[in-house]
């Protein structure tokens, strides 16, 4: 019997460690385990491009691994065999005690060695008891949280990299060109300095059909090749306010104050999902629609761009756009928060002054803008009116008030709070493009439109947070929105 414990401890002590080979069940002739090699895979995705420089470019993803662990084989030595071939309950007893380590370490071996993409983390064993007539095995699985895609894309980020996906500007700002209707060398180059979250097109950018689809699909291209999919985004709000309808004869839709005056909520969903269409087809991903604003002062900057004198139309109607656009794969923007309508002046052109109580905001504007934000629109653009009831006589893009007390704690809203263009005279002529940036940002701004310089506006933020003025943590709150939705748009 002493015999018998001896080898069969030293047996189990040598398979452990991998020494052992060829220990064959006394009761069979012979018993073979096979093992499944691993498949590693790798694709490679060539960027589609028309352009020469973009050709010869091509798009590694990561290899992906698949396939099974070897199982275990566990063999003895010819010499430990022979010691007890011939006493055959010695066979028996080591053969208990080869058959619990096999258990064992096959059980290891599926819990460490990535059999298949699963969230469980390796299987623990509990107990194992051996002896010449048992053998127990129980396996309990740990479930474990992951860190989402999301999460593990923007830890891998610089913080450079986070700051630019904090813009939204004109590929001019890319490339330097005065107009870019085609995508070369010099935008290349400048967005793999400046990999900001979205490029917005206008009139000038668009020539025909051909040219705007694959201007749009080089641009996306290239922002992923950087490593994040980009916002594609246009003013397509109809009637007036049409940049691609104009240049490219797409269906045509009319003024929104005409869809007010109709209040059907099924005509204006059908706006949004016209609109959506046509920018879909052509590669965009993120429309500055529909204006929420309300029609307050007659003499206000927006006209027939807005839906109704009466607030819950606005509210109703902005809200089936945003579904319509939302039916097409299109982000949608309510615009201009906390609303425009009661002002007589232009903030393309300097400082507009908004006279509003926030009990006139909330029984008026508030309510505009609520039917969109409760349908789930992605963004929100607030604009560079003044408004007095904020009492800190900032603009409203640049108001802690505005942006955090009022859209975010008061409406609720969870999206993406992008600024109307920084180059506009509301903020240009009173603002550094640094200054603006760091103030949006303090404000709660998620995305920066159109700085006047690029360049100045990162370099800004990137120094509040090296001072400590903004922490890298508050710029993580905003890029996780921005990488979430382009998560969901298949952008990461």
């Amino acid at each position: 019997m002493k015999k018998i414990i001896a080898i069969s401890f030293a047996l189990l002590f040598l398979s452990s460690c991998g020494i052992v080979e060829n220990v064959q069940n006394p009761t069979e002739k012979s018993t073979e385990k096979s093992s499944e090699s691993s498949d590693v895979s790798t694709s490679i995705v060539n960027a589609n491009s028309t352009t020469e420089s973009q050709a010869d470019r091509v798009q590694n993803t990561s290899p992906a691994e698949s396939g099974e662990v070897p199982s275990t084989t566990l063999q003895t030595n010819t010499a430990v065999s022979s010691a007890v071939r011939g006493d055959s309950a010695i066979q028996t007893s080591i053969w208990s005690v080869v058959t619990a380590v096999t258990a064992v370490q096959n059980t290891v071996a599926n819990g460490n060695g990535n059999v298949s993409n699963s969230n469980t983390s390796p299987v623990q064993v509990n107990s194992v008891q051996t002896s010449a007539k048992t053998t127990t095995v129980t396996s309990t699985p740990v479930v474990v949280n992951p860190a989402s895609e999301v999460e593990n894309h923007l830890a891998n980020m610089t913080l450079h990299q986070k700051i630019c996906q904090m813009f939204i500007v004109t590929p001019e700002s890319i490339d330097g060109y005065d107009n870019t209707t085609y995508i070369d060398c010099n935008f290349h180059t400048g967005y793999e300095q400046y990999p900001v979250g979205g490029i917005i097109l206008f009139s000038d950018n668009i020539q025909d059909s051909g040219q705007t689809a694959v201007m749009i699909t080089d641009m996306q291209n290239d922002a992923l090749f950087a490593g994040t999919g980009t916002f594609i985004a246009v003013d397509e709000e109809g009637g007036n306010i049409t940049r691609v309808q104009e240049k490219l004869g797409t269906p045509a839709v009319y003024n929104m104050e005409y869809y007010g005056s109709v209040n059907d909520w099924q005509t204006a969903y059908s706006v949004g999902e016209t609109i959506g269409s046509y920018l879909a087809e052509y590669g965009f991903n993120l429309d500055f629609a529909p204006v929420a604003d309300v029609n307050i002062n007659p003499y206000n900057e927006l006209g027939s761009r807005i839906f109704s004198t009466d607030p819950q139309i606005v509210s109703d109607m902005s809200s089936a756009v945003v579904d319509g656009l939302q039916s097409q794969g299109i982000c949608s923007t309510l615009k201009h928060f906390p609303g425009l309508g009661a002002g007589n002046n232009n903030t393309h052109y300097g400082s507009v002054w908004i006279d509003r109580t926030y009990e006139q905001l909330a029984e008026c504007e508030f309510t505009a803008f609520r039917g969109g934000i409760q349908a789930g629109s992605e963004f929100v653009m607030v604009g560079h009116q003044i408004t007095s009831a904020s009492g800190d006589n900032m603009p409203g893009d640049l108001s802690h008030v505005v942006v955090t007390d009022w859209l975010r704690n008061e409406l609720g809203f969870e999206g993406i709070a992008v600024t109307d263009s920084h180059s506009m005279g509301a903020i240009a002529d009173n603002y550094t493009s640094a200054d603006s940036a760091v103030l949006a940002v303090e404000a709660g701004i998620d995305m920066i439109l159109m700085p006047y310089n690029l360049s100045e506006a990162v370099a800004g933020l990137e120094n509040a947070v090296e001072t400590g003025r903004i922490s890298e943590s508050r710029i993580d709150e905003s890029v996780m929105r921005i990488l979430q939705k382009k998560s969901e748009l298949g952008l990461i």
